[in-house]
């Protein structure tokens, strides 16, 4: 049986290296359910990501910017087109996505160009926000494209169920 894909987003490498959040129980427990979905569900899939993350994770700290390239080193790097950045810019002009949020609509076009299935992410101020993400689906078809569906590791932690 093939494995699902999933376009890791800079969030999600960001949860799993970073230390966990003193003042913020939520955010401390959604590293922690990062940390778990990838020591038990990563495997069921196959992991990508990108320059455009590559990019984000580079910032901030040395040693959690060395630790988050390390996790990166261990994904497939899709390219980040011209297609890529075309549909990008479509997102930012026809959705919702304010023109502050080009890294993530980059991160939704580069996973619907390539035909990955989820994108993966805690960024739900502009990735993961169902007052968003209507309208980044229907652009994205409008556009020849499947958008991957967007969730959290909270939604795919389960295994599915035998048929």
């Amino acid at each position: 049986m093939e494995r699902a894909t999933v376009y890791v987003e800079t969030s999600i490498i960001s949860y799993l290296v970073g230390w966990l959040h003193p003042r913020n129980p939520i955010v401390a427990g959604n590293q922690m359910l990062t940390r778990d979905w990838w020591k038990n569900r990563r495997q069921d899939f196959d992991l990508f990501s990108s320059g455009a993350v590559i990019d984000e994770a580079l910032k901030g700290d040395p040693d959690r910017a060395s630790e988050r390239l390390e996790l990166l080193s261990h994904m497939t790097m899709l390219n980040v087109t011209s297609a890529a950045r075309e549909l990008a810019a479509v997102l930012l002009r026809e959705t919702r996505l304010p023109q502050k949020a080009d890294i993530d609509a980059l991160h939704i076009a580069i996973a619907a160009i390539h035909g990955v299935e989820y994108l993966l992410t805690w960024n739900c101020r502009h990735i993961a926000n169902a007052n968003i993400l209507p309208s980044v689906y229907n652009v994205c078809r409008a556009s020849g494209y499947e958008a991957p569906l967007v969730c959290t590791p909270q939604e795919l932690i389960e295994e599915l169920p035998n048929a």
